[in-house]
């Protein structure tokens, strides 16, 4: 196979015009013998001039249409028009999709890549730059859009030779397709990020497969070559991190097959609307410069499709062109009922608003021959992968107004057998994928599809272990539902929605029970929180387990980006719609809001809890968890059943507990926000101490309690691990799980951030409110509970020892001034220093009791030892 030699990449645009003359040649048709190229072709003088225009594709067929694509054996060329390549021509929109690839670490198939605006630039002679354009910036006079042009570089993207001469007609001109064989989305990059070898372009061995243009876009599909010269050696103890080479057959050899997009933009960009921070969508972000006197020149122009009725007037009409999902041939038949019902739920928001029928939904044949990546085409496709463990909604769009213009969902085989190992088998471990290069660093992938079936899979655990049949349709239902809910979600996004994490906190714990009000209400304000599956408790009616629908907010966020509205009255009309956000069910909490790892700081916005008291729903997981582990104890294993279940559903409680933990260490210190906040108002409150207080109980007394894990002996043998498995690991730790928790909760209380808002607490309080819970109760609190065999002379098991010591790397760490000592604010390590001398002396009490077992005592006097020392240090360094 002959490959051909490529230069870089551009993109291009053909305008229509009327007279024939000027028209592409039609389907098929070859360059000779088509009627288009007319007289002899003219002589040239020059040996460097190009070639004229029907020499070059002599023998070649062509796909005409808005950019036309002419191919011979294995070469294409891209027919530029001329005013495409004028100073003043219009601009285009090119993106690049991943459409096939190696599986795993955050590298899936059918995943969108990045977008550009984009424009041919002709220099003098035969060059031609495809130059990307900084939209980020922006001014409305003409002195400062000269300021703006100088101030701000646009990017080459790809530059190449014109092949021929101007068409005797048309005067367009063919570049050589080969500049498209190019790492556009730094895709080597992610490579080298995922498994920590550097991987290359080779361009020899990557290709252009094949093309499809319409009189609105050009795409073009590619088979990307990476290889890497070596692969470093996997002993290297001096590696860090460790590379850790794909599962290809060749390690060395990775192809990535490409999609990319040339389109159209509207020659008149759709009407902006501006953002409002009481809701959550995704935008464009502007900074218009034409005004030095504004306080903030940063314009958000939220992402939403252009959704215009037939009918104006009437309060019910079709749209003139509705947003047209089409689901992938390779959607599973199982799901794509549960997938087309999760997409139209959306239909019901847009119904509020005056919109009937406002999206649709239609599947791509068995034998189509087009990709559903192009970019004319809203999509849903379905990927599996080694570790495939989330869906995602992107949308591409127009930066100039923030018109969505295409968004393909990618679903990831979470339901299937190699996805619930992941969750299952590994437990505690489960990690989360590379976030691609081209995302940049701040990027956030949704974890939605991954975490749901991980709640769902607890679910499941207990429905068993309650004594139910599995394999029943109210199980099959329950499964479809979580489907469709995650498909309503991942739609959300690509209509341009953000996550909302306060949803789940519209609906009391009682209204939650109520099976009657969920079926009517749902079990959150919003299908884009992460919402917890609602189980019952033992001997309680069970009640709707997962969100079925559209909440409250999500139809007032639909209405705030689709309502219709006049230009005139549009401003003052959204300033009204957003002004509800007081209202129940309405609040809203992003990303940042929640945290990230220790971060956040309202224990109201949340991933994964359900209810307005939050504390609620981890006090009632944790005693879910006890009930799963206790009827798993006592389930009498029958021939043929997978003697690894037993380790799966073990490990699943856990996982479920860490986030338990980590979340409900939130209230201690925590500050609950709002976005609804008028002028005057609190946009910060303290949580209540009483509410800290209670927080900190059900830490000490429940997830530091030895007594809420005990497993009988003979359990924990049967635990064993798939014996196929390389990595299967030996005998269960049930001390690491537990320990794990403990960590996340630990992290929580004593960091910086924590210490903080404790120390300046008061400084927010309202006057006449509740003594404030201060940091020095805190840190007393825990340290007796963590220590509070000191006092009653008791041995000390492993699973607290475990706990001790890691209480005692925070006390040692502060004292000491390490990295996390040098972050606390001083009054805290002052206060830590001060109970840590009253424990010492309690240790040194404690060493001196000779009934205590030689573990106890050994652990007592190394706990001894280790805080001596950093008191010691602690002073030294004072002085």
């Amino acid at each position: 196979m002959r490959r051909s030699r490529f230069l870089f990449f551009p993109i291009f645009a053909w305008l229509l015009v009327g007279c024939a003359a000027l028209s592409p040649p039609k389907p098929g048709a070859s360059a000779t013998g088509s009627g288009l190229v007319a007289g002899t072709p003219p002589v040239r003088g020059d040996p460097a001039a190009p070639k004229p225009f029907d020499e070059v594709v002599a023998g070649a067929t062509v796909q005409p249409g808005w950019l036309p694509v002419w191919r011979k054996a294995e070469r294409f060329w891209l027919e530029l028009p001329p005013e495409l390549l004028l100073p003043e021509a219009p601009l285009m929109l090119m993106t690049a999709n991943v459409s096939s690839t190696v599986g795993e670490r955050g590298l899936y198939a059918g995943w969108m890549g990045p977008r550009w605006l984009v424009s041919f630039r002709k220099l003098a002679g035969l060059q031609i730059q495809l130059v990307a354009h900084n939209t980020r910036y922006a001014a409305d006079n003409a002195p400062l859009k000269r300021a703006v042009q100088d101030g701000f570089s646009n990017s080459l993207l790809a530059s190449m030779a014109v092949v021929s001469a101007p068409h005797p007609q048309r005067k367009s001109v063919l570049v050589d397709a080969s500049f498209l064989v190019s790492d556009f989305m730094s895709y080597s990059t992610s490579l080298e990020q995922a498994f920590r070898v550097s991987y290359n372009l080779d361009r020899n061995n990557s290709f252009i497969e094949n093309a499809r243009t319409t009189d609105e876009q050009a795409s073009l599909s590619l088979r990307l070559h990476f290889s890497a010269p070596r692969l470093p050696s996997p002993s290297n103890p001096h590696s860090a991190p460790r590379a850790s080479p794909p599962n290809t057959p060749d390690p060395r050899s990775i192809f990535v097959g490409t999609v990319i997009n040339f389109r159209k933009l509207p020659p008149q960009p759709m009407r902006p609307r501006l953002g409002d921070t009481r809701l959550g969508h995704f935008a464009d972000e502007v900074t218009d410069l034409s005004d030095d006197r504004k306080p903030k020149p940063q314009q958000m122009f939220i992402n939403r499709w252009r959704l215009e009725k037939q009918e104006p007037q009437a309060p019910l009409s079709p749209p003139r062109q509705p947003i047209v999902y089409w689901l992938d041939k390779n959607i599973p038949h199982r799901y794509r009922a549960a997938v087309t019902a999760g997409i139209l739920e959306w239909n019901k928001a847009f119904a509020d608003i005056g919109f009937l029928n406002a999206i649709e939904v239609r599947q791509q044949a068995d034998d189509a021959d087009w990709s559903t990546l192009d970019a004319r085409h809203a999509s849903v496709r379905w990927y599996v992968g080694a570790d495939a463990n989330v869906a995602v909604g992107p949308h591409h769009s127009d930066p100039r107004s923030g018109e969505i213009l295409d968004a393909d969902i990618a679903m990831g085989d979470i339901f299937g057998r190699s996805a619930r190992r992941l969750l299952d088998e590994e437990g505690v471990t489960v990690t989360l994928p590379a976030v691609p290069a081209w995302r940049g660093a701040a990027s956030m992938v949704c974890e939605h599809s991954r975490l749901a079936a991980a709640e769902m899979g607890f679910a499941m655990d207990m429905i068993e272990a309650r004594g139910e049949d599995l394999d029943t349709s109210q199980t099959e239902a329950y499964v479809q539902a979580v489907v469709k809910d995650v498909i309503t979600h991942e739609v959300g996004h690509t209509l341009g929605l953000r996550h909302n994490f306060k949803g789940s906190t519209a609906y009391s714990p009682a209204q939650l029970q109520d099976k009657a009000f969920t079926a009517a209400k749902g079990i959150s304000a919003s299908v884009m929180d992460y919402n917890g599956v609602n189980l019952s408790l033992f001997l309680e009616p069970p009640s709707t387990l997962v969100q079925t629908g559209l909440g409250v907010y999500d139809r007032w966020a639909i209405e705030f980006a689709y309502r219709p509205l006049d230009p005139h009255e549009e401003a003052a009309a959204l300033a009204k719609i957003a002004s509800r956000s007081a209202e129940p069910g309405l609040a809203f909490a992003d990303d940042i809001d929640a945290g990230w790892g220790t971060g956040g700081m309202d224990p109201l916005a949340n991933r994964f809890d359900l209810g307005s008291d939050p504390l609620v729903f981890w006090t009632r997981r944790l005693q879910l968890a006890q009930e799963l582990w206790q009827r798993v104890q006592e389930r009498v294993v029958l021939p043929g059943d997978d003697l690894t279940r037993q380790r799966r559903v073990l490990l699943r409680g856990f996982t479920r507990l860490t986030s338990a933990a980590d979340l409900a260490s939130k209230y201690v210190g925590g500050v609950v926000t709002t976005r609804a906040a008028q002028a005057g108002s609190a946009a910060y409150v303290p949580v209540p101490a009483s509410q800290q207080r209670a927080a900190l109980k059900l830490i000490t007394q429940g997830f530091f309690n030895a007594d809420s894990f005990r497993f009988k002996p003979e359990f924990l043998a049967t635990a064993i691990t798939d014996h196929d498995e390389p990595d299967r690991g030996g005998p269960l730790s049930i001390p690491a799980a537990v320990l794990r928790l403990q960590v996340a909760a630990l992290e929580r209380m004593y960091s910086p951030a924590t210490a903080t808002r404790l120390l300046e607490a008061s400084l927010y309080a309202p006057v006449g409110s509740d003594e404030p819970m201060t940091l020095s109760e805190v840190y007393l609190s825990l340290q007796k509970s963590i220590w509070s065999e000191l006092e009653s002379s008791q041995e000390i098991p492993s699973l607290r020892r475990n706990l001790q010591r890691e209480h005692l790397q925070r006390l040692q760490r502060a004292l000491v001034r390490d990295a996390l000592g040098s972050q606390l604010p001083p009054d805290a390590v002052s206060l830590l220093r001060w109970h840590a001398l009253d424990l010492q002396r309690s240790l040194q009490s404690a060493v001196k009791r000779a009934t205590l077992s030689v573990s106890t005592r050994a652990h007592l006097q190394d706990s001894l030892s280790q805080l001596s020392a950093a008191l010691q240090a602690s002073m030294q360094r004072a002085s």
